[in-house]
């Protein structure tokens, strides 16, 4: 909006003229408070309030007063299903394609989201809203996310008043990655205390939720609510995993089978939908060893937990919400899952699920040692792809498969007590994540804009599901939408859906290539709620048909170029940050650089490097910490003695201690990693060094080729969860740091050309 002009007078004296203030943007008379709750990795049948195993009961309250959506759609994809939900364009439409650590340079694919498609933080925001973001945000590019910016794509700078939460995919749920606006902070106590970052999220949303109400409680708000649970590490509170002791016994065919008799129960389904069977890649639990089943129980029983918790703290935002004096003019859509349930997992669950993610799957007898401790601290859960598939019951495959409904399909609730009055009632039109910023305009009676900051606007893609909150038989609200995640791909129109699957959620190095092998299936939804019988034989003139609106829906909305690369997209190079140069070899720190993301510091992966840290007064604790529990290293002081220690995703690690104390006065701690060279993840010998004098040296048999996970990097503490166990986090230096320096050498050299890259760098040659 522009400023309004001054409407009252100007004299010569202040006695001769009219004061007027700027009229500031109040939303339309009545335009409800808005609260968005999205949960993370939750399949159609987990939560109770849709037949799940997982008792809900916050949820299942806030549906008996509102309404269930039985045919509500998603990504298949955390940060696309996002940034969907937040502009009301399609993920490809608003740069959102796959994931910013995917991200490759096309339009459609870098992951900056662009100026041609303003978010409802934006929107809101300048018709009259207070703003808050809450939780995960997936949506602002790593390169871009260190705490001198650019902010643009930061929650604040898409348009929200306030943000506190945490960037990327995921975050340890005891030692989350925190930022408050663009602020990197820390819990205020630890894991022993009991904190939890589902608690202390809700905690901050109630207060700021009251905060506002107080200053001004004919304002409305919109909080978005983005807890990171159910995602992976699922870290549920002790005694909350406890509760579901034995209750999973029974394996995941039984509880997918009692999940769809429920179903049919509630209504959620309609009468006659059929539960898909077990694919080959699921084993039968009959077929399971006795040990198989307990630790693949005890990962279910754990995911229950953390569900449930998520579900109780979600409950007390949804109570305080009933606390204000405009409760009953609150819209609250609760969105149950921005994908299915998740199969990254594998097939035997993980206690490191990014050594998982580094293609390193986890063994039987290593999790069987930890299988008490599964949803601690010490852990980073992940259950195995069975459960996955269970959680997705009566649908097809899981998250990612963006083809399939077990992937794209996940419940709404929507609850607004001064409308909706049919409580408890199920909708069954087809609807999406981009439907539901519409939705808010058509109720607020806040048009889209046109432009916004000068910059016209790309058209909502998203219709309103208004018409749906009066009537179970209001007629279609969309009857057209693509699906595209990996390649897995599809297209629905008017109660027909094609499908081709593509590629495998637990397979980042499967890569077909070929497109024209795909088999494409097709179902009749109207008739066949499950996608269980493929019709593609039968009506090939009707498979054709939809295959050509498919290629027309991805030149509409820039779905192209296709990408089934997995792990090759990973190391595709992406944007240095802060605009600096791509190639550069040598950085220096100073204390302070804090909470700096992998994929912003200095990759020490795969190469010879070297650490130089100046020290000006001698004294105990980190100088120098790159990742956490997962996976990392750390440059350390203790009792005097300096120390180097490398955790290989906890399979291995490494220290090398010094033989001698640091001087009194000034010193030089240095790290040569020297590397055998010959490909990614391999070996080297690890030289600690004082002034000048190797102290200590230790061989390194393995190395993380990928990312260490979802910790960063820092000068002087160790922040988060702890990269070695000889101290508790962060150990703050007590002494005083001058700098870090460190050098890189060149990355994926042959074995030749490393040895005498290895040779000018311990000449000292500036190479």
């Amino acid at each position: 909006m522009p400023d309004p002009p001054f409407g009252g007078k100007i004299g010569p004296t202040y006695q001769e003229s009219t004061p007027e203030w700027p009229a500031l943007p109040t939303a339309p008379k009545g335009a409800p408070n808005v609260v968005i709750i999205l949960r993370d990795d939750v399949g159609f049948g987990q939560v109770s309030t849709f037949g799940g195993p997982v008792p809900t009961p916050a949820l299942d309250k806030l549906a008996a007063a509102g309404l269930r959506y039985n045919r509500f759609h998603t990504t298949a994809i955390c940060g696309p299903s996002r940034a969907a939900l937040i502009t009301g364009r399609n993920h490809h439409n608003c740069g959102s394609g796959f994931l910013a650590e995917w991200a490759t340079g096309f339009p459609s694919y870098n992951c900056m989201i662009p100026q041609t498609t303003a978010t409802m933080g934006r929107i809101l925001k300048d018709n009259g809203y207070n703003t808050s973001w809450f939780g995960k945000n997936h949506n602002t590019p790593d390169w871009e996310s260190s705490v001198v910016g650019p902010f643009d794509r930061w929650p604040t700078g898409l348009g929200f008043d306030y943000f506190y939460g945490f960037i990327g995919g995921e975050t340890h749920q005891y030692y989350p990655v925190l930022f408050e606006n663009t602020r990197a902070v820390e819990p205020e106590t630890s894991p022993e205390e009991g904190y939890h970052f589902m608690t202390d999220m809700t905690d901050r949303a109630i207060g700021w939720l009251r905060y506002s109400k107080s200053v001004n409680p004919d304002k409305p708000v919109l909080l978005y609510f983005a807890p990171g649970a159910a995602h992976a590490p699922h870290h549920s509170p002790k005694e909350w995993r406890e509760k579901f002791k034995g209750q999973f016994d029974q394996g995941w065919d039984k509880v997918r089978d009692e999940t769809y008799q429920r179903q049919l129960k509630l209504g959620v389904i309609p009468e006659g939908t059929q539960n898909t069977p077990r694919p080959e890649w699921v084993k039968p639990w009959d077929s399971l060893g006795a040990d198989e089943k307990r630790l693949y129980a005890r990962f279910m029983e754990n995911f229950a937990g953390y569900l449930s918790f998520a579900d109780h703290e979600c409950g007390r935002l949804i109570d305080a919400i009933g606390e204000l004096p405009d409760a009953d003019n609150t819209l609250v859509f609760y969105i149950v899952g921005d994908n299915g349930a998740s199969s990254e997992g594998g097939f035997t669950g993980t206690v490191n699920e990014v050594m998982n993610l580094n293609g390193l799957p986890s063994n039987l007898e290593d999790n069987l040692k930890v299988i008490d401790e599964i949803g601690s601290a010490d852990t980073e859960p992940h259950y195995p792809l069975g459960w996955a598939w269970a959680g997705n019951a009566p649908f097809q495959w899981v998250k990612q498969v963006a083809s399939h409904l077990g992937g794209s399909r996940n419940p709404m609730v929507v609850s607004w007590p001064a409308k909706i009055k049919d409580g408890g009632g199920v909708r069954s039109q087809f609807a999406h994540l981009i439907d539901i910023l519409p939705t808010v305009l058509d109720v607020s009676g806040i048009p889209a804009p046109a432009s916004v900051n000068g910059i016209e606007q790309k058209p909502m893609d998203g219709v309103s599901l208004a018409s749906t909150f009066d009537s179970a038989d209001a007629k279609p609200v969309r009857e057209q939408q693509y699906f595209e995640v990996f390649s897995n791909r599809a297209i629905y129109d008017k109660g027909w859906i094609a499908c081709a699957q593509h590629t495998f959620p637990w397979r980042q190095d499967f890569a077909p290539g070929n497109w024209d092998k795909d088999r494409w299936e097709l179902y009749h939804l109207d008739e066949d709620f499950s996608e269980n019988n493929d019709l593609a034989d039968k009506h090939p003139d009707k498979l054709a048909e939809l295959k050509k609106l498919f290629d027309e829906a991805c030149k509409k909305y820039n779905v192209l170029p296709l990408d089934d690369r997995g792990s090759g997209r990973l190391t595709e190079p992406k944007p240095p940050p802060g605009g600096a140069d791509p190639k550069r070899r040598r950085f220096t720190y100073y204390p302070g650089a804090v909470r700096l993301a992998e994929t912003a510091a200095p990759n020490t992966k795969n190469r010879s490097h070297r650490i130089d840290v100046k020290i000006e007064k001698k004294g105990d604790g980190v100088l120098l910490a790159e990742g956490g529990q997962s996976a990392g290293f750390v440059l350390y002081v203790k009792d005097g003695k300096p120390c180097y220690h490398y955790n290989f995703f906890e399979m291995e690690r490494t220290s090398v201690e010094s033989s001698v104390a640091l001087p009194d006065g000034a010193s030089t701690v240095s790290f040569e990693f020297r590397y055998d060279g010959g490909g990614a993840g391999k070996g080297g010998e690890a030289v600690l060094i004082v002034d000048g004098k190797e102290v200590g040296k230790q061989r390194i048999e393995r190395t993380v080729a990928g990312r260490f996970g979802i910790d960063t990097f820092g000068v002087g503490c160790d922040t988060g969860s702890p990269v070695c166990k000889a101290y508790k986090p962060p150990f703050a230096f007590d002494g005083v740091i001058g700098q870090v320096d460190i050098v890189l050498g060149d990355p994926g050299l042959s074995e030749e050309d490393e040895r005498v890259m290895q040779a000018k760098f311990h000449a000292g040659i500036n190479y």
